[in-house]
């Protein structure tokens, strides 16, 4: 599938690292628990309580989208605050989390990241470019559809295989929605698949980690919404990695602009990994 031509004519990677300069200031102008726990006093479309951070991060966000329309793109804005928003083209989808993590970001915990991809189809399997900046590490991740994915620049073109336990376990497995009674009820497919656990906090992020090969699979054990996952899912495979939507029939049928939780989403470097990460999320009600 070609890139679209919305991508091919505009600085899209300029302006999520420009996004990104923002959203950091916005991060630095308050530093502390106590100032970012201020709400808006708003529910985001997501269904979120929406602080002050997620507001200001986001309109950092919609500058960069707003100049981009200026200079002739015409996109739709699909963002975990402010929902649909119409730039002119229906067929091209902004999918916008301006905060992925904001728990993380509100306690001061280190991983929080934006997150923006673009598609020129309604599915998981239609984004064509990708970008997460993840605050804590000041990493910047990124991929175009075809094109290969990148960190801090730099191509992800040997990334290393899952590395197995001598009990043919993975050794490293990253969680999200790591909700206590989700893990207890997921204890015994735990114990089954891995080593050890890590639950970073944030689905983009944990998803990055698999690009990078520094864990050898993921799995939200609960469903995740498309803000969360659309740019880090494409920077998985354009790393050769492995990623699905198990609630589908398709792996990447998932939907981009629905912002309510659809399925839980998985990833792994090989297709047996990817198996094993598929018996971790909680079954389907």
């Amino acid at each position: 599938m070609p890139t679209p031509a919305a991508l091919e004519q505009y600085d899209w990677l300029g302006a999520c690292r420009r996004a990104a300069e923002g959203v950091r200031a916005v991060l630095a102008a308050a530093p502390t628990s106590r100032e970012r726990l201020v709400e808006t006093g708003d529910v985001g479309e997501g269904g979120d309580r929406t602080l002050r951070i997620d507001a200001e991060a986001e309109e950092a966000v919609f500058g960069q989208l707003r100049g981009l329309y200026e200079s002739g793109a015409r996109f739709t804005a699909i963002s975990e605050e402010r929902g649909r928003v119409d730039f002119g083209d229906p067929g091209i989808l902004v999918i916008v989390d301006p905060i992925d993590g904001s728990l993380n970001a509100k306690r001061g915990l280190t991983h929080h990241a934006l997150s923006i991809a673009v598609a020129d189809g309604p599915t998981m399997a239609d984004v064509a470019f990708g970008f997460v900046w993840d605050a804590g590490p000041d990493e910047t991740w990124s991929a175009v559809r075809g094109g290969g994915a990148r960190r801090n620049g730099e191509l992800l073109d040997d990334v290393p295989s899952e590395r197995r336990r001598p009990d043919g376990r993975l050794e490293l497995i990253a969680l999200e929605s790591a909700r206590p009674w989700l893990m207890a009820a997921q204890a015994q497919a735990l114990e089954a698949a891995a080593g050890r656990v890590r639950a970073i906090g944030a689905i983009a992020i944990s998803l990055c980690q698999v690009a990078a090969g520094r864990v050898d699979a993921m799995a939200s054990l609960g469903p995740c919404r498309s803000v969360d996952a659309a740019a880090a899912q494409l920077v998985v495979r354009e790393s050769g990695g492995l990623v699905g939507f198990p609630w589908f029939a398709e792996p990447l049928a998932a939907p981009l602009s629905d912002l309510t939780p659809c399925s839980p989403v998985i990833a792994a470097r090989t297709p047996d990994a990817l198996r094993i990460a598929a018996t971790l999320p909680a079954p389907r009600d």
